[in-house]
């Protein structure tokens, strides 16, 4: 990997002369843009760095990058990302997927990828939609969307991101908005100082097939009520003027108002991105910004063995052990062999 100094490079250097082929309005030319930003933020060079997407409106992103680029078969972004990072783990791997991507066809290899640890940055573009194939219902549209594969209403409860990461015992997940400029580019960079297997679930915009979806949430005259950014070591507070915040009621989390009820800014939870235990974690995530404000920001983020650092740990230490020098001295060794005639 490169050894020049972090911060030397602007997010100029990470783009190239394409011009971005999405629909005007797509909350996917915002994600490109702080995507630069972040990684000039991080330092690694671009030709030290891997962006490989799968199928769909979002997986165009390697084309408008100056970096190595794989676009790949539908589902399976992660697969190659894996062998990527397992070949060559000096490079920093991102992968690109959308909901129906990387939870659809694709979502075997998601949860083993995060099982596995494998030290790869995964943005996962959330719109609740497939946009590319013209508006189907996604593996994350909430039960009773009218779309056109469910002209009636869908009859399925939707995938949470958050709750099959934390069920495949992933380490770090992050949430934003497109429009959060600000926050996706701080948990972009976060995501790629992680080592092993993160996910930043970016709430994205269909202006065409979902045009909306996330205004109660995201809008500008509703945020401050119904998102909490979470930070590391600090009160877990939001609203208006950071006069709510989130506590404990018996097993689960609740939301009050400071000085009313009885309730003092001490009574407010501190969050702790770095517990090992991922039960509140898990809770934070899973607030839908109805009942509790919506969790964006950095909400867990553990150390833990990677994937491909162990794998050549195992490799150096059986070579030595051995006495292989490459995969036909193994073979050649082994009394596992025979010859054909």
């Amino acid at each position: 990997m490169s050894t020049e100094i972090e911060n030397q490079f602007t997010a100029a250097d990470f783009k190239n002369e394409q011009t971005p082929r999405w629909c005007p309005g797509c909350g996917d030319h915002a994600i490109l843009n702080v995507l630069h930003k972040a990684m000039s933020d991080v330092g690694v060079a671009p030709r030290d760095t891997v962006v490989v997407s799968g199928i769909g409106c979002s997986s165009r992103l390697p084309y408008y990058m100056n970096t190595y680029g794989m676009h790949t078969i539908h589902g399976r972004a992660a697969a190659i990302a894996t062998g990527v990072k397992t070949a060559r783990p000096e490079l920093t791997v991102w992968q690109i997927s959308g909901d129906g991507d990387g939870l659809a066809i694709g979502g075997n290899h998601f949860i083993h990828a995060l099982r596995r640890n494998i030290d790869i940055n995964i943005i996962l573009f959330n719109n609740r939609i497939y946009g590319l194939t013209k508006g189907q219902y996604s593996p994350t549209s909430a039960r009773g969307t009218v779309t056109k594969s469910s002209p009636y209403g869908t009859t399925e409860d939707p995938f949470i991101p958050a709750e099959l990461c934390f069920g495949a015992r992933g380490n770090f997940f992050a949430r934003s908005f497109d429009i959060a400029l600000d926050t996706t580019r701080e948990v972009l960079a976060a995501s790629a100082r992680h080592k092993g297997a993160s996910v930043v679930e970016v709430l994205q915009n269909c202006v065409i097939f979902n045009n909306g979806i996330y205004d109660s949430i995201s809008g500008k005259e509703f945020r401050e009520e119904h998102t909490i950014h979470l930070r590391q070591g600090e009160k877990m507070l939001f609203g208006k003027n950071m006069e709510k915040g989130l506590v404990q009621d018996g097993f689960g989390l609740k939301a009050v108002t400071i000085g009313e009820d009885g309730y003092t800014l001490d009574d407010v939870l501190v969050h702790d991105a770095h517990t090992p235990s991922w039960f509140l974690h898990e809770m934070l995530a899973m607030m839908d910004g109805v009942t509790l404000p919506m969790a964006i920001g950095v909400i867990r983020d553990v150390d833990a063995p990677s994937y491909e650092t162990e794998v050549a740990a195992q490799v150096e230490k059986v070579k030595g052990a051995k006495g292989f020098a490459n995969l036909r001295d193994m073979i050649l060794r082994t009394t596992e062999s025979w010859t054909v005639e």
